[in-house]
């Protein structure tokens, strides 16, 4: 591809140097480069990649693309430089003419907000493969190009490997991606190579201050998304935001962009386009009333918990603004997989039931623990901890709810990384009256002490990593998973017959 073509992508930029320079690799790590490669320095909030042009040049950088003016070196080379003012923009609208913008000819779905939006892509997902066979997947827990399924490197990957990854469900007759979006990759820039049908705004509490410092800077760093979406033109169809009314934060965006697109609100306050009413929760799963455009349908879905009412309710609005027949979206819903990690259930052969969640925000953990609270018979045991070098305010908040709605709370650990463990759980405990709580910190050592003193009518939730194989220590990362200790410990209980 000619350079020339290449820089069509871009919004603005100041060549120095030939435009018809061919170029064979496109690349925003130094390292990487071969000859032939486009290198884009990027600027980080750690490390500035500007000060590895040279070696970019010394491997066989064919064009630099820079926030800075053209260097003596690339002038003395002859090597096109393009000046611009935001590489991270530049690399990710060039990411996507690179791979021949492959979000224009897919349905894609964008998902954001602070809790919900993995099981609210996976929902979408899986309605998606009904309705069209083969969909895609970006997330958390797993990438699904349409013909295989890789665990995720992150919750919205790299421009790079988000472009790489949108081409490949193209080319596997992909006809939908459902995507969560996460704040982090809104304020970088990553997804703006990206052609949104539909986004969906879940909610917004706290999380992430550590990275954005205030609510409102994180709320900003959401309505990225809708900004994108705004400016979307797509085979002449007008892009759709799918907002959640319930939300104040929600209610804000609404606001923000009643003149400026086609917005569809969900929820159960009145004047919602998609509104849930009379709902039932049991073992085996929930149902709503659901009332769109005059009509009535109930909603069965095999998740239990308000909260994943709201996260169907989401998928809903999104493939039925999308185009997908209403009927079909409601039947289908009845047949969603178990998402991993998320209030994924384990019984125990003495009659307790032991869950795993991600829960890992105040508002996300007093949900869950609301939800089993509701269905115990007995009493809710909650193991459960905070992430070290993150929001330290969350964590006597997290403490507060998980004693406020259990019986009894094992405090432990949960990816400390460069902290001291137990200067964690002294933040953690602040927000618990005392009596109330036993301090574990091997957190394999707690899930095995809440499971040894569950009863019959017992509920035993595990929150805080959900689907994760790892705990993040100042050492580096270990090879753990709450499931496989579940297992292992649900395992050792069972009686001789049983196993």
């Amino acid at each position: 591809m000619k350079l020339l073509t290449l820089l069509k992508a871009l919004p603005s930029y100041n060549l120095t140097g030939s435009a018809h320079t061919k170029v064979s690799h496109l690349e925003c790590d130094s390292r990487k480069v071969l000859p032939g490669t486009c290198y884009v320095a990027l600027s980080g909030t750690k490390v500035d990649a500007h000060q590895f042009i040279p070696e970019a040049i010394r491997r066989g950088a064919c064009a630099i693309v820079a926030e800075s003016p053209v260097s003596q070196e690339a002038r003395d080379k002859n090597i096109p430089w393009v000046e611009v003012k935001n590489t991270r923009l530049a690399i990710s609208l060039l990411g996507g003419a690179w791979n021949n913008h492959p979000s224009r000819h897919m349905c894609m779905i964008g998902v954001t907000g602070t809790n919900g939006k993995t099981t609210t892509t996976y929902i979408i997902h899986a309605l998606m493969k009904k309705a069209w066979m083969r969909a895609g997947l970006i997330g958390t827990i797993a990438y699904d190009n349409g013909d295989s399924i890789t665990p995720s490197t992150h919750t919205t990957p790299g421009p790079l490997e988000l472009q790489g990854l949108l081409k490949q469900m193209a080319t596997n007759g992909c006809q939908g991606v459902s995507m969560e979006v996460s704040s982090h990759a809104l304020d970088q820039e990553r997804t703006m190579g990206i052609n949104f049908n539909v986004a969906v705004f879940t909610n917004l509490t706290q999380d992430h201050l550590d990275y954005h410092r205030t609510m409102e800077n994180y709320f900003q760093a959401k309505v990225k998304l809708f900004e994108q979406l705004s400016k979307t033109t797509k085979n002449r169809q007008k892009p759709v935001a799918v907002i959640n009314i319930d939300d104040p934060w929600g209610r804000k965006l609404v606001d923000l962009f009643s003149n400026r697109l086609t917005i569809k609100t969900y929820g159960s306050s009145l004047g919602a386009d998609f509104r849930m009413s009379v709902h039932h929760v049991n073992f085996k799963g929930s149902e709503y009333e659901l009332n769109y455009k005059g009509k009535s349908y109930l909603v069965r879905v095999p998740l239990i918990g308000k909260f994943n009412m709201y996260n169907s309710l989401a998928a809903l609005a999104a493939v039925i603004s999308a185009g997908m027949p209403v009927r079909d979206a409601i039947a289908n819903l009845q047949t969603v997989p178990q998402v991993p990690g998320r209030l994924e259930l384990y019984s125990h052969p003495c009659g307790s039931q032991v869950y795993i969640d991600y829960a890992h925000t105040p508002d996300a953990l007093e949900n869950v623990c609301k939800t089993l609270k509701e269905i115990c018979s007995r009493r809710l045991i909650t193991v459960f901890g905070c992430g070290g070098d993150r929001d330290k305010g969350k964590r006597p908040l997290m403490g507060e709810v998980a004693a406020r709605y259990s019986d009894a709370c094992i405090v432990t650990t949960d990816n400390p990384r460069n902290e001291e463990p137990l200067s964690i759980i002294n933040d953690i405990t602040q927000g618990m009256p005392e009596g109330r709580f036993a301090v574990i910190p091997d957190r394999a050592r707690a899930i095995a002490y809440a499971i040894e003193e569950s009863r019959l009518g017992d509920i035993v939730l595990i929150a805080g990593k959900g689907h994760e194989n790892y705990q993040e220590l100042a050492s580096g990362k270990i090879n753990y998973s709450d499931a496989r200790e579940v297992r292992r410990n649900l395992r050792t209980q069972e009686s001789p017959s049983q196993l």
